[in-house]
């Protein structure tokens, strides 16, 4: 199987690549510079990288992607956390454009390929894309907009063999973890929160389902300590 996975470098997608490069599966891996490329390279032995900067969308469309796609699982994202009243315009076109617009382009781009093989496309989402709390304005709203591409390109694709998923993790031990619990102004425990591999392992799951079933949404949530 051949996959497309985003966002490989570090967290969920990392654990996702690191599984099924284990298994011996062919990865096609985006990276936002040649720099990162080349870490990625040597790290996956035989992946094809493609630098493509997910926080510049329009590097996205122009990418040579192969002729077929098993999958395409949409890993990377950022957050940044600000209530409304200060929320830095900068701060919030970088994640609506990095969780949002990118993965519209990046999966455009990848239809002719996920056709071929009757693929699948993963949104790695989030709890808050289905409830925002304070300072999660931008996040959330980037999430939720995720989530109803979903359902809109699964109504369009179904009848051409193309299955989507969306998978709601909550607080995973991640670095983008740490990160919000500093901006939080909270200390971090990794313990605290489901693994990476988790998820991994629920996303592995998904690919792996017959080809007469659909996973429309997935919700994981927490169950450490």
């Amino acid at each position: 199987m051949r996959h497309l996975v985003t966002g490989a470098g570090s967290g969920i997608g990392a654990a996702l690549a690191d599984a099924l490069h284990a298994r011996g599966d062919d990865l096609v891996l985006l990276a936002r510079s040649p720099e990162r490329a080349e870490d990625l390279a040597a790290h996956y032995p035989g992946a094809q990288v493609i630098v493509a900067d997910l926080a510049a969308p329009g590097s996205v469309g122009p990418v040579e992607l192969p002729g077929r796609l098993d999958s395409v699982v949409h890993a990377a994202g950022v957050v940044a956390l600000g209530e409304v009243a200060g929320l830095e315009e900068e701060a919030l076109r970088t994640q609506l454009e990095v969780n949002l617009v990118a993965p519209i382009l990046l999966t455009r781009a990848a239809l002719p390929a996920l056709r071929a093989a009757r693929g699948t496309v993963v949104f790695v989402n989030s709890t808050a894309g289905l409830t925002a709390s304070a300072a999660w304005a931008a996040y959330a709203s980037s999430k939720a907009g995720l989530r109803a591409v979903a359902d809109a390109l699964r109504a369009e694709e179904a009848q051409r063999g193309v299955r989507v998923t969306t998978v709601f993790p909550s607080r995973t031990a991640t670095p983008m973890q740490a990160q919000v619990h500093a901006e939080e102004g909270r200390d971090y425990d990794p313990a605290d929160w489901m693994s990476a591999a988790s998820v991994a392992a629920s996303i592995v799951h998904v690919l792996d389902l017959p080809i007469d079933v659909v996973a429309p949404e997935i919700v994981l949530r927490s169950n450490a300590r």
